[in-house]
């Protein structure tokens, strides 16, 4: 068993790779609203979201992530999507096997609604309402 001042109850946050820091920035900054610093070292910036929590995007020629990578927890789900989209954000529709959106959403039952877009660098971010 793990103890209180291990991994358990350390903070957690995600790494996004992005071919292009730049268009990275611009993306996260522009059209999410998110405020980027610099993480310290060329090639690495850090993201500030909400309450309190960070990420870090870091160029690397390595594939961006294709399933989900982040997701952004939300009271609005319809308020975010609409001002997001208004940002010019697109949010992805898909027909799989227990996951069909309609208009961007899924309904995922007691799990809430989500929808997901991909960022300037091709990864794959989540939209929710729990």
């Amino acid at each position: 068993m793990l103890t209180t001042s291990s991994i358990a109850t350390a903070p957690f946050s995600v790494v996004l790779p992005a071919k292009d820091a730049k268009r990275a920035r611009d993306f996260w900054e522009r059209i999410m609203g998110v405020e980027i610093t610099d993480g310290g070292a060329p090639g690495y910036l850090m993201g500030k979201a909400g309450k309190g929590t960070q990420f870090l995007i870091y160029e690397t020629q390595n594939e961006p992530t294709k399933a989900t990578a982040a997701a952004f927890i939300v009271d609005d789900l319809d308020a975010t999507m609409a001002e997001l989209r208004q940002r010019g954000l697109k949010f992805e529709d898909y027909d799989l096997p227990g996951l069909k959106t309609i208009n961007g959403v899924v309904d995922m039952g007691a799990m809430g609604r989500g929808a997901w877009f991909v960022d300037s660098e091709g990864n794959t971010i989540n939209v929710v309402q729990m």
